[in-house]
């Protein structure tokens, strides 16, 4: 089933209690078994064709260019930051990185090192941390430490789900 709404045009409500952030970070946690598990078996050939957007293989490489986003606008909430780092949604890392010339398991292993290292660093913080707030720049609104996570795992299910299109119309 294809993700018919573009990411940039998706707007977000985070109207759930900060107490949940066990649960948001459980789900944080799972990206990179969910990235083994949906391309496991794939030939390089159904991994790196295209439909016209990024290939299966270029979708798991965009996850883990925004490994360091994530991880950073993370410091952000911790330093009382006002606003949070902006994105450049153009993407030229991914754009640039030529990750269909690349092995997935070495995407893999990486998106596993850098996502299990943010959830080491979450599973430090406390209750009154993931409460902590600042603006996102393109959303314009106010987020919580633990709304900024769901919106994290939001980004995850969007590319995922487009991976998933992709093995449906070439696996």
């Amino acid at each position: 089933m294809p993700a018919k709404l573009p990411w940039v045009d998706r707007k977000f409500n985070f109207d759930f209690p900060v107490a949940v952030y066990p649960d948001v970070v459980e789900r944080f946690r799972g990206l990179p078994a969910r990235a083994e598990e949906r391309v496991r078996g794939l030939s390089k050939e159904v991994l790196t064709r295209s439909d016209g957007g990024w290939s299966i293989q270029e979708n798991v490489g965009h996850l883990l260019d925004m490994e360091p986003l994530w991880d950073a606008r993370m410091d952000d909430f911790l330093a009382g930051k006002a606003v949070l780092r902006a994105a450049d949604i153009t993407n030229p890392v991914t754009n640039q990185a030529r990750h269909n010339e690349k092995e997935i398991g070495g995407l893999l292993k990486a998106l596993r090192a850098a996502r299990m290292g943010q959830v080491a660093k979450l599973e430090t913080l406390s209750e009154t941390d993931f409460a902590r707030v600042s603006e996102h720049p393109r959303l314009k609104q106010k987020l919580r430490l633990v709304d900024a996570l769901a919106f994290v795992c939001a980004h995850d299910d969007y590319h995922m789900a487009r991976v998933g299109e992709l093995v449906q119309k070439f696996g």
